[in-house]
C-alpha cells in the first residue's frame, strides 16, 4: 500500500470517528491540524508522512474526547499495522501521539522534529478566532459556564484563555508556527479587552 492510499484510508476511519463530536475536537479540528501540520513538515524539511498521520491520529488517545470514540495506544498500534505502516513508522507515530499533549508538558527536547510540528499544529487551532470558537464549544459540553466575575467558580470559559489559551505562542517549537502564533495571539488579546469592557459596561448600566 502507497503512503497515499495509507493516509486516506487512515483518515476515513478517523474522520467517520470524529465526525459526531462535540467539544471542539471534531473531525474539522483534525482536518484543520492536519494540513497546518503538513504545510508547517514542509517548511521545516521534516518527514511528511510521519507529520500527517500522526496529526490525523493525534486526538484518538484524548482522555477529553467521548468513550466511544477513544482508543488506547495498543488500538491505535493495531490501526497503523493493518494498514501496513511499518513498525519503525508505527513506533515514531506513536511516541509523538502520547507525547504532545498540553497537560503531559513534555519537554521540547524530548520531541521529534515531527513531534514538534504537529504538537504546533494542534496548538495553532486553539488560539486565534477557531481557537476562541472551540474553547467556548468546548465548555459548553461539559456545562460550563461563559464566565464568573464573583470568582466563586474558575471552571469557565474565560478562565480557560488565562489558563492555557494565552500561553501557547510563547511555547511553539517551529519557527513556521511562531510565525504563525503572533497574529493568532494578538486576536485572542483582542477579544479579551473587548470581553472585558463589554461586560463592564453592562456591569455599569446595573449600578
Amino acid at each position: 500500500m502507497n503512503p497515499e492510499d495509507i493516509i486516506e484510508n487512515i483518515k476515513k476511519y478517523v474522520y467517520k470517528q470524529f465526525e459526531h463530536e462535540e467539544s471542539g475536537h471534531d473531525k474539522w479540528h483534525i482536518e484543520r491540524v492536519r494540513k497546518l501540520a503538513v504545510s508547517i513538515a514542509e517548511n521545516e524539511q521534516a518527514n511528511v508522512f510521519i507529520v500527517e498521520l500522526s496529526a490525523i491520529l493525534h486526538d484518538l488517545i484524548d482522555e477529553k474526547v467521548k468513550e466511544t470514540i477513544k482508543l488506547d495506544i495498543l488500538e491505535v498500534d493495531k490501526l497503523l499495522k493493518m494498514h501496513l505502516v511499518h513498525k519503525d513508522d508505527r513506533d515514531k507515530i506513536l511516541k509523538i501521539i502520547e507525547s504532545i499533549s498540553f497537560r503531559k508538558n513534555i519537554s521540547q527536547n524530548e520531541l521529534s522534529i515531527e513531534g514538534k510540528i504537529v504538537q504546533d499544529a494542534d496548538r495553532l487551532d486553539a488560539i486565534g478566532a477557531i481557537g476562541i470558537a472551540r474553547t467556548f464549544s468546548f465548555a459548553g459540553s461539559r456545562g460550563h459556564i461563559i464566565y464568573d466575575p464573583e470568582k466563586k467558580n474558575n471552571q469557565h470559559a474565560i478562565q480557560h484563555f488565562y489558563d492555557k489559551l494565552l500561553k501557547l505562542k510563547d511555547l511553539m517549537n517551529t519557527e513556521t508556527a511562531k510565525h504563525l502564533a503572533e497574529e493568532r495571539h494578538l486576536f485572542l488579546e483582542h477579544y479579551l479587552q473587548q470581553f472585558d469592557l463589554e461586560w463592564s459596561t453592562t456591569e455599569k448600566e446595573k449600578e
